[in-house]
């Protein structure tokens, strides 16, 4: 039985993509493109991108933790709202938070194939923080 949309979608998120980049195979299309408007600017990643993207995070971060606030799906796309917390290599004690992610995915073959992002770096201020409290997933 295949996956459902939503399923698809928080699996990736809340996958070990960053310590094993081949379990990208199990979410993304071949054929996968990435639109990502980020604080640093815009890119468009191919699924070859993302793979090589995964596999330097996996350098710095000895964990990455996903916590989703909003997965909603409509037919073949689902949007999903996100903050990753992630504990680096240099401060294994401390778990920060370090991103704020929303994204729309479009869905080919039971996998993500387009994807369109937006981040923004997070910060300790308290109602910025209050705002990413995991509501419903």
């Amino acid at each position: 039985m295949s996956k459902s949309a939503k399923d698809l979608v928080r699996g990736l998120y809340e996958s070990d993509f960053f310590n094993d980049s081949s379990v990208l195979k199990q979410y993304l299309h071949k054929d996968a493109e990435l639109y990502w408007n980020a604080s640093t600017g815009f890119s468009k990643m191919t699924y070859k991108d993302i793979t090589e993207m995964s596999s330097e995070m996996g350098k710095s971060f000895i964990s990455l933790r996903s916590s989703i606030t909003h997965l909603l799906a409509d037919k073949n796309q689902v949007s999903i709202r996100l903050t990753y917390y992630i504990k680096t290599v240099e401060n294994p004690e401390e778990e920060v938070g370090i991103i704020h992610f929303m994204a729309i995915w479009e869905l080919k073959d039971s996998l993500l194939y387009k994807g369109y992002q937006i981040s923004q770096p997070s910060d300790q201020d308290p109602q910025n923080l209050d705002a990413h409290i995991r509501i419903k997933s």
